[in-house]
C-alpha cells in the first residue's frame, strides 16, 4: 500500500502541473495562489488511496482527485468570502488579497474545472463518476445554505448540527473514497463501504476543526483562534453549551455585540464551556465517529496492509493540529 508522502508528493507533483491558460492572469492567477496554499490534501488523497487498495494503479484516478481538491478549494474561496475571513492556511484569502469580485468569479471558474477535471479520461465511468460528482456538489451547497440558516437561529440542536456538517464536510470526503473505488473498478459493495468510511471520518474532521477554532495554536491551525466564538458560529460547542448554560451568561455574551473586546468574548465563552466539560466530551464524540469510520471498512475486502492504512488516517485525525 502506497504511503501517505508518497501520495502527498505525486498530488503535489500533479497540482503544480496543472496548466492553466496565459490571460486573462486575472482570473487563473488566485486560482494557482489558492491551490499552491498547501493543505493537507485529505480529499485527493483519499481519492487515490481507494483507487490504489482496489487494486489499480493511482495514476488511474489522478484526475478525479485533482477534480475532487480543485472543487473543495473552490468551495473555500466563496465560504472565505461569506464569512469575511481573512486568513486561509496561514495566508491572505483571496478576497482580502484580490477583492470579492475576483474571489467570486476565480471560483467559478474553479468550479468548472473541476468539473472537467473528475470527467478527464473516465472511460466507461463517466456516468457515474459524473452523477456522483453532481450529487455530492448539491449536497454541499444544501450544508452551506443550513449553515447561513443556523445564523439566525438560536435553537439549533445538535442532531440538525450533525446533518449540516454532513452534507457541508463529510459528503465530499464519501464522494472522494467512493469515486476512488468507482475508478478502480470495485463492485458496489466497497464504494457504499468506502463512502461510509469517509463520511464518518468527515464528521470526526469538522468536529476537530470545531474544537481547533476555538482551542488550537494560531500558528499550527493557519488562522485567528476564536473565530466561530466572535462570530456566533453554530458548532457542537456553542449548540450543546446553549442547551445547557442555565445561567443565561453564554446568551448575554452572543448578544453583546460590539461591547467587549473580541478576546474578552473568547475566553469568557472558552469558561462556560470548560465549565460544561465540553472538550473532554467532543473529544470522546469525535472517536466515535472514528470508531464508526473504522467500523464501515469491514464491508470493504480490503487486505490487512489496505485496511491499516486507512485506519490509522482516521486515527491521526484525532491528533491533529491543523
Amino acid at each position: 500500500m502506497i504511503s501517505i508522502d508518497e501520495l502527498q508528493d505525486i498530488l503535489n507533483v500533479a497540482i503544480k502541473s496543472i496548466e492553466y491558460p496565459q490571460n486573462p492572469n486575472g482570473l487563473y492567477e488566485p486560482i494557482r495562489y489558492t491551490l499552491e496554499g498547501g493543505g493537507k490534501r485529505l480529499r485527493p488523497m483519499l481519492v487515490l488511496a481507494t483507487c490504489s487498495a482496489c487494486g489499480k494503479s493511482v495514476e488511474t484516478a489522478i484526475n478525479q482527485a485533482l477534480g475532487v481538491e480543485m472543487y473543495h478549494n473552490f468551495t473555500l474561496l466563496h465560504d472565505d468570502v461569506m464569512d469575511r475571513a481573512e486568513l486561509r492556511r496561514g495566508r491572505l484569502t483571496v478576497h482580502c488579497r484580490w477583492n470579492d469580485a475576483t474571489a467570486i468569479l476565480s471560483g467559478d471558474a474553479m468550479l468548472t474545472m473541476a468539473t472537467m477535471l473528475v470527467t478527464k479520461n473516465a472511460g466507461d465511468k463517466l456516468a457515474d463518476v459524473l452523477a456522483l460528482f453532481n450529487k455530492t456538489a448539491m449536497e454541499v451547497y444544501e450544508g452551506q445554505q443550513y449553515d447561513m440558516d443556523f445564523e439566525h437561529r438560536e435553537d439549533v440542536t445538535v442532531e440538525e448540527y450533525i446533518e449540516m456538517i454532513r452534507l457541508k464536510t463529510s459528503v465530499l470526503l464519501g464522494c472522494a473514497c467512493k469515486m476512488g473505488a468507482l475508478m478502480a473498478g470495485a463492485d458496489c459493495n466497497v464504494q457504499d463501504a468506502m463512502y461510509r468510511f469517509g463520511e464518518k471520518l468527515g464528521l470526526a474532521f469538522q468536529l476537530q476543526d470545531d474544537y481547533l477554532d476555538t482551542y488550537g495554536d494560531a500558528l499550527l491551525f493557519g488562522k485567528e483562534i476564536g473565530g466561530d466564538i466572535v462570530n456566533n458560529k453554530k458548532t457542537w460547542l456553542l449548540i450543546t453549551a446553549l442547551n445547557e448554560d442555565r445561567s443565561g451568561e453564554l446568551l448575554k455574551l452572543i448578544h453583546s455585540g460590539n461591547s467587549l473586546k473580541n478576546s474578552e468574548k473568547i475566553e469568557r465563552v472558552k469558561d462556560i464551556y470548560n465549565s460544561l466539560d465540553l472538550v473532554a466530551r467532543s473529544k470522546a464524540l469525535i472517536n466515535k465517529y472514528i470508531d464508526e469510520a473504522i467500523d464501515a471498512l469491514k464491508d470493504a475486502n480490503l487486505d490487512r496492509e489496505a485496511h491499516d492504512f486507512f485506519a490509522q488516517l482516521a486515527l491521526r485525525t484525532t491528533n491533529r493540529s491543523n
